[in-house]
């Protein structure tokens, strides 16, 4: 079966959300244009790490053109999405790797999201050589969704995901365990801990 793509190139609008109350939710990239809209879910983990990870490339972009690049140092105000997920959030897929480059020509960050997959393997070599493949197969791999942003776009997106990320549960100051609405049992105040 050929490899569905889902290309923003650019999108209207490309943002991180959830769905579900703190402890609970589930987190989702979307990305919207021209009237279509694609949303796939993915880890917390999986969205800090993105964001993380996009500030870092456009700073490593920054710092080789010195300064040239259209890259703000900071997120644009005037850029800024704090809007809910367009709704109704219906998953295509979920996340399993994720990739970002960097096009010079173009001066556009390019974010790849592309479907979990099983993969049978035998050995450690099997599995890395197998994943190789399923990466290069632009014909017949798994789905995923393909956005291409200006530098503005992808400060916007990395901050916006990193505060997406930080408004779940407030940490407990002992321990730094997140807090439930319905109590916390601290490790740090009674020294163990019970079972659910």
């Amino acid at each position: 079966m050929p490899r569905q793509v889902f290309l923003y190139d650019p999108p209207d609008r490309f943002v991180a959300g959830t769905v579900g109350l703190p402890g609970r939710r589930s987190f989702f990239l979307q990305a919207t244009a021209a009237g279509r809209t694609t949303s796939v879910a993915l880890e917390k983990t999986q969205v800090a790490a993105l964001a993380e990870r996009i500030d870092e490339l456009l700073d490593e972009v920054v710092r080789r053109t010195g300064g040239n690049a259209p890259v703000p140092a900071m997120a644009p105000t005037d850029v800024a999405d704090t809007a809910p997920l367009d709704s109704p959030v219906e998953e295509e897929f979920r996340v399993g790797t994720m990739a970002l480059a960097w096009d010079g020509e173009e001066e556009r960050m390019i974010v790849e999201a592309q479907a979990l997959v099983e993969l049978d393997a035998d050995s450690e070599e099997d599995l890395a050589e197998a994943e190789e493949r399923l990466l290069q197969d632009e014909e017949n791999g798994p789905p995923m969704l393909r956005v291409r942003l200006t530098g503005a776009q992808a400060r916007a997106f990395a901050k916006r995901a990193l505060d997406v990320v930080n408004a779940g549960r407030p940490p407990c100051p002992l321990c730094s365990l997140p807090l439930d609405p319905e109590g916390h049992v601290c490790p740090r105040q009674n020294g163990y801990r019970r079972g659910a």
